[in-house]
Formats: C-alpha cells, structure tokens, sequence
C-alpha cells in the first residue's frame, strides 16, 4: 500500500478513535452531573432542598440566584424538611426568596416538618403546599441557656468575671439570670417576634392582627395551617411540580433541576459532621436566638401517622 494511503487511514483511525473517546467521556459526565441546568432542554422548573435544622444560609442564597439567572428555569420549588433554626439565617433566606419573586415564581413544598424558621422561609413564596400531617407554624422565638452552676460548685471549680458592663456577661452558664437581665432579654425576644409576624403578615399578604393572634408559638398540622391562611394547598411534593407548572404557565411535562452537589471524601464527611456538632454544642449553650421549633424530630410523631 502506498505511503500516502496508509497515512490517511491512520489518521482517519486516530480521528475515530478520539471522536469515540469523547462520546465516552460526554456520555459520563452527563452520567455524573445529572440534568444540570446547563445541558437541559424544555421548561425546566429549580427545586432547592432545605434540610434539617437553618444555621447558614449562603448555599441557599447562591442556589436561588442560580436559578433566579437562568432563563430555562420558569419557577422554583423549596423542599423543606425543617424544624427552623437561627434568626439571621433564616431571614436573609427570606429576604432572598422574596427578591425571588419578583422575576419567578416560588413554591414552598412542605415535608414532615416545616415549623418555626422553615415557616419564615416558607411564607415567603407565591404559595405553600403541605401534607395535612405536616409540623409546621410555632411561629415564635426561643432563647435558651445552659446553666452549670451546680455542677462546678460540685467539683470545686469556680470562675471571676471582670467586664465593661452590667450584661456584658448576660447568659453566662456559670450563674442565674437576674430580674433585670430577663426583662431585657425578654424586649429583645419581643422585637425579634415582631420582626417574625410582620415577615409573615407580608409575605403572605395577612393583616398582622390575625398573625399575632396564632403566634404564641404553638404547633400545626397542615390541615390546620390550611384553615388559618397559612398554607394555600394540601398535597405532596408533586402537586407543588403540578401547581409550579400551572403558575409559570408551563405546558406538558417540565425537567427538574437539582443544584449540582460537590463531592466530599470519607475524611470530610466525619471532619464536618464533628465540627458542626461542636458548634451544635456550643451554640446551643450560648443563649443563640432562634426561630426554632424543638420538638420530637426523632420521635415516633414524624414517622407514624
């Protein structure tokens, strides 16, 4: 065979070959990442998940900002599974979702708990579905301290406290609260719930009276949530695809995008999951204000019917 010949059909080899690798490779990436919203087609409709308990909200706010950029996806769905959480986190959440809405629609889908601070988040959106055993409202806030006075005066241990001033201390684990320091803690509380009803009061277009008169923190299913204008709808995460789709006026069948997770290692799994609980500990015993429900998540309530 001639020279000439033999060089182009290596070439035509090598072109295949490299033509069939990247097919290979493309076949898993697109494996890898899933429908992102980069590669899909059609209307498409975000969902975001919001997980246990609110103690940061940047992941939150750069997912809904992603989506809010992309013009494919016509609304936004939060899952949440959420007993609530701090103050701060949940309303720049908030404030995030109801910038949201003023370019696409926002659907709350509520799981088997969505109280408290996963509420605050919740009324923010166009609407909420729920299940009708859904935990959700204890619209309220909570504030509570560690004390270990007893224990150090068992073991000897005592402590000295020099300050600027008369609450610079206030909360301290090692000593009662006075009088005065409740009172002050409790017009603080008293500030952060009104900030709490008139989030409501707004993003669910109600007068504050009425919020007020079922913000004394008590507990819903979603049937009652229903009655009281706190939800929109009874059903499931797929009513809220089914109600999202009717909204944004999205005909036939619409992709679902999930915001594409980073991949973690063993050692960052068991790092993290130390580190929050450290800082679960800590926080915990640091007069943190909430907007938190802390009931029996792990309890037989959220599993059976």
């Amino acid at each position: 065979m001639p020279q000439k010949k033999r060089t182009f059909f290596t070439v035509v080899l090598i072109l295949l070959i490299v033509g069939l690798v990247l097919g290979l490779a493309s076949i898993l990436i697109i494996k890898q990442i899933g429908e992102s919203p980069k590669i899909a087609f059609g209307d498409k409709i975000g969902v975001i998940t919001i997980e246990g308990p609110i103690t940061n909200s940047r992941a939150i706010i750069n997912q809904l900002v992603e989506f809010k950029k992309d013009k494919g996806i016509k609304a936004i769905i939060l899952r949440i599974d959420s007993p609530g959480g701090g103050v701060g986190p949940s309303q720049e959440i908030y404030r995030e979702v109801m910038r949201t809405r003023t370019r696409k629609k926002v659907i709350a889908s509520m799981g088997a708990v969505a109280a408290s601070g996963g509420y605050y988040v919740a009324s923010a959106a166009d609407r909420i579905v729920a299940n009708p055993g859904t935990l959700t409202g204890s619209i309220g806030v909570i504030m509570e301290f560690v004390q270990i006075k007893e224990l150090l005066k068992k073991i000897g241990v005592s402590m000295e406290v020099i300050k600027s001033g008369e609450f610079k201390d206030i909360g301290s684990p090692h000593r009662k609260l006075t009088e005065k320091e409740k009172r002050l803690l409790q017009d603080l509380i008293g500030d952060i719930q009104d900030q709490f009803v008139n989030a409501v009061a707004k993003g669910r277009n109600l007068p504050v009276e009425r919020v007020k008169k079922i913000a004394d923190g008590r507990i819903l299913s979603g049937e009652q949530a229903k009655k009281l204008g706190l939800v929109d709808q009874l059903g499931n995460f797929q009513d809220a695809v089914e109600l999202a789709k009717k909204i944004a006026g999205i005909k036939g069948e619409a992709r679902l995008i999930y915001p594409s997770r980073k991949k973690v290692g063993l050692w960052d799994i068991i790092f993290n999951s130390a580190a929050r609980s450290i800082l679960r500990l800590l926080k915990n015993s640091n007069g943190e204000v909430k907007y938190y429900w802390p009931g029996p998540l792990n309890s037989s309530l959220t599993k059976t019917y």
